[in-house]
């Protein structure tokens, strides 16, 4: 990983993790977007169907573009849309036990 210690990415990828966020832009030249991805990849996870935005094949991950997420009547639902499904799919085409990973968010 580019930018990043080895003792980092070691650990971060030594596992399945799923990861989410927001790539302002930088270096490569694109759009600001958010982003969804898992590792390791399971099969079928690329054509995985999820709400809103698309799997990209350049960046290795799903992406939603910001935007789209600005124009939405309701920005909000349409980002915890794009990131809960593609989360769904990753979770479930890697077949991880979600019963003993998950838990409904506590309130600051």
């Amino acid at each position: 990983m580019p930018g990043l210690p080895d003792r980092i990415t070691r650990e971060a990828y030594s596992h399945e993790v799923s990861s989410a966020g927001f790539w302002a832009g930088g270096v490569t030249a694109a759009e600001p977007f958010f982003y969804s991805y898992i590792y390791a990849e399971p099969e079928g996870y690329r054509g995985a169907k999820v709400m809103h935005g698309k799997f990209d094949e350049t960046y290795g991950e799903f992406v939603l573009p910001y935007a789209e997420v600005r124009q939405s009547d309701d920005p909000e639902r349409m980002l915890m849309e794009f990131f809960q499904s593609t989360y769904d799919a990753a979770a479930d085409l890697a077949k991880w036990d979600r019963a003993a990973l998950e838990r409904e968010p506590v309130a600051p």
